[in-house]
């Protein structure tokens, strides 16, 4: 079984769009979410996800932002901007679809969760501490996140109390082992500098994970973005990969 697992989408449909199509055949998407906040088309890309066969998605917290389940103080000012801006431009119906998202999911041997399995919609996985706490909430072998938008590993060996760091800088391919937590980056804002779309190809009877990258074009994101008059910092970002 071929899964494609993506997160942090972001409103980013040109992303979206060159992911999907270099990813190829898939039997299964994996959506980490936050499928809006700081890009310019949030109702093409929740349209677009809505429509992949066998779909599996959770929500984020720009998508709990958007529906008014978060109060928008907790965010800096350009992101309470686009907040705003994203309340503003989705339909009732792509409103509806991230309401019925859930916070959780467990599939197989897989839980999924937006920032982490202690507090699916907020904490982020930055370090081994954190990621070690985090071991104690998710009884599946295998856990995958997004929220953070930098594809990483964390795992648990049986040997050791604290969590191990690997970062996708000399691999692609690994085999995964139980207890690991995974993140395969962000398609739409990535924040390692490097600007390519991150996704990754998850092969559940093997434990095979595959990071990758590819390219989309940046400069007709921006100039959308500026045409909606989205803060200029969020749009300088896309370019750089921070």
């Amino acid at each position: 079984m071929h899964i494609l697992v993506i997160s942090d989408i972001h409103a980013n449909l040109d992303a979206l769009e060159s992911v999907l199509k270099e990813a190829g055949s898939v039997d299964a998407v994996w959506c980490l979410g936050d499928l809006v906040g700081y890009g310019p088309d949030p109702n093409p890309c929740v349209e677009l996800i809505r429509g992949l066969p066998n779909l599996a998605c959770i929500l984020g917290n720009h998508d709990a932002a958007a529906l008014e389940q978060i109060d928008i103080t907790a965010f800096n000012p350009e992101a309470r901007q686009a907040i705003q801006w994203t309340r503003n431009s989705l339909t009732v119906e792509n409103s509806g679809f991230l309401k019925s998202l859930q916070e959780t999911l467990v599939i197989g041997d897989v839980t999924l969760a937006h920032g982490s399995p202690r507090q699916p919609v907020w904490e982020y996985l930055l370090d081994t501490r954190t990621a070690t706490l985090n071991f104690d909430y998710f009884g599946t072998p295998f856990c995958f996140v997004g929220h953070t938008h930098l594809p990483v590993l964390y795992y648990l060996p049986d040997d050791t109390r604290s969590a191990r760091l690997l970062v996708p800088e000399n691999f692609t391919q690994t085999t995964l082992t139980p207890r690991t937590i995974i993140n395969p980056g962000s398609v739409g804002q990535p924040r390692d500098r490097d600007p390519r779309s991150a996704y990754a190809i998850f092969e559940p009877e093997t434990g095979t994970w595959e990071f990758r990258r590819v390219a989309y074009d940046i400069a007709a994101v921006q100039e959308r973005m500026r045409s909606a008059g989205l803060p200029e910092r969020h749009i300088q970002r896309l370019a750089a990969g921070w």
